[in-house]
Parts: C-alpha cells; sequence; structure tokens
C-alpha cells in the first residue's frame, strides 16, 4: 500500500512540474496559449517591425517602440510611436485601407495584450482611438506581398500629437 501511494504522490508531482514547466515564463517571456508556443524575440524591435510592414516611422515620432511575437503559424509585428496627425493620416492612407480611419466601439476588449510588452495600453481600450485594418494582398500592395493583414490605430493626445499603433501578421 505505501508504494502506491507513493507512486501516486510521485505522479501527481510530475504531473505539476511538467504544467508549470510548460505554461509558466521562463525569462524568454515564452508562453504555451491553448496548446501553442509562442514567444517575444529578443533580437527585433522597430527596425524589423517597420521593414516588414513597410512603414517608414517619420522623422518627427518620439517614443518609439517595436516588437515581434515568435507564433507557431504566422509571426506578429507591433510598431508604436508618437506623430503629427497628419503624418498619422498619411501612414492610414498608404496601406491602402477601402475605409478611412473611423472611431472604435466602446467598451472593445482586446482578445490579447500585445501592446502591453512595449508598456502601452491596448489601443482597443482607449476612449476616441481611430481604426482602420487592410490586407495588403487583397488591395494588390505589392510592397507587403508577405503582410496578410495591418491594423492601424490613432490615439488622439494634444498640441496635434497622436500615438500611431501598427499591428501586423
Amino acid at each position: 500500500m505505501k508504494i502506491r501511494r507513493g507512486a501516486h504522490f510521485l505522479a501527481a508531482l510530475a504531473a505539476v512540474v511538467l504544467l508549470a514547466s510548460c505554461s509558466g515564463s521562463d525569462g524568454d517571456d515564452r508562453r504555451v496559449t491553448e496548446g501553442r508556443d509562442w514567444h517575444w524575440d529578443k533580437n527585433a524591435g522597430v527596425p524589423q517591425a517597420s521593414a516588414f510592414m513597410n512603414v517608414t516611422v517619420p522623422k518627427d515620432a518620439t517614443q518609439t517602440k517595436g516588437a515581434v511575437q515568435i507564433n507557431p503559424q504566422e509571426d506578429i509585428y507591433l510598431l508604436s510611436f508618437v506623430t503629427s496627425e497628419k503624418n498619422a493620416e498619411g501612414i492610414a492612407e498608404d496601406l491602402h485601407s477601402g475605409d478611412p480611419l473611423k472611431a472604435q466601439k466602446k467598451n472593445f476588449v482586446p482578445d490579447r495584450e500585445r501592446f502591453k510588452h512595449l508598456g502601452l495600453a491596448e489601443p482597443q481600450t482607449l476612449a476616441g482611438t481611430r481604426w482602420a485594418g487592410v490586407c495588403p494582398p487583397c488591395v494588390n500592395d505589392d510592397r507587403r506581398k508577405k503582410v496578410q493583414w495591418i491594423d492601424v490605430y490613432v490615439q488622439a493626445l494634444k498640441d496635434d500629437r497622436v500615438r500611431v499603433y501598427l499591428q501586423a501578421f
């Protein structure tokens, strides 16, 4: 009887250790979510995100941040910066979205917290944020052949300044 109890205890302990090692952070910000492994690329930032999206960060931009989340199926590229309203509108137009930037729905909760990795609030949660999305291959944007989708969010700040959030895969 003592051997059985010990075996059950060891099996339960092994299961707990296995689950903890698969679902926790290991310093590389690696996670297993819904059975899929993802992590943030420590060597990627603004240059990689900007190059993937083929978006030039305006010269007057401040608070520029970027990251790449490595996923099993498709990587997610994030880029954010503060610039003028005019520059933000130009970036949105350059994406060739069929729709202009429009106000976000209220009380929208994002399914993931990606911009939090950059120390920013999720743009979908901010009042007054405008959004547009585009499928570059769908609008024959040859400059972005490898990009399946780009979301652009523009948050009004003050003095004609806005924060631009770009997310692409």
